[in-house]
């Protein structure tokens, strides 16, 4: 029986996914990269995300969070529990994460807390980051939580079974 590994959509996946299109290269590159994995990745994986993701989604223009809120319905959500904010604040206390960015520590906790294999983000200023992420492990692992593998959609593929 296959077990499909779990992850967690941080919301600047969807953002990216539902964006209009931009002439900014980055920008362009990212929601190119998103609905590339959306499309062709995505249903290989379980998709989860917390009620804070909903929240964020439902937030600014109101037809651009209709279609950021749709794609949320057809996933898992997640209640935010006191245990997630608990480790949110721990991840904020060892500095992981800084002291401004709480919502950002609450989605690596929700997403440690719920057991996920990957937290998929394109916040690679406080998540997805190679200074941060070696931080964000150890307060992780020092609160005996095993945290997800962190990454963007452009590096998350198929797992590949013929090695």
């Amino acid at each position: 029986m296959d077990v499909r590994k779990k992850v967690y959509i941080e919301t600047s996946v969807i953002s990216n996914l539902t964006a209009r299109p931009t002439y900014n290269l980055v920008d362009m590159a990212r929601q190119v990269a998103t609905q590339t994995w959306w499309s062709l990745v995505r249903p290989k994986f379980d998709l989860y995300a917390s009620m804070l993701v909903l929240d964020e989604a439902a937030r600014g223009d109101e037809t651009a969070a209709q279609k950021r809120v749709g794609i949320l319905n057809a996933m898992t959500l997640i209640p935010v529990t006191r245990e997630m904010e608990s480790l949110a604040e721990r991840l904020l206390a060892t500095t992981a994460v800084p002291r401004t960015s709480y919502e950002d520590a609450v989605h690596i906790a929700a997403a440690t807390v719920s057991g996920m294999d990957y937290l998929l983000t394109w916040n690679c200023r406080h998540i997805a980051n190679a200074v941060t992420m070696p931080k964000i492990y150890k307060a992780c692992v020092e609160a005996d939580y095993r945290c997800p593998v962190i990454c963007t959609p452009d590096q998350l593929g198929e797992e590949n079974d013929d090695e």
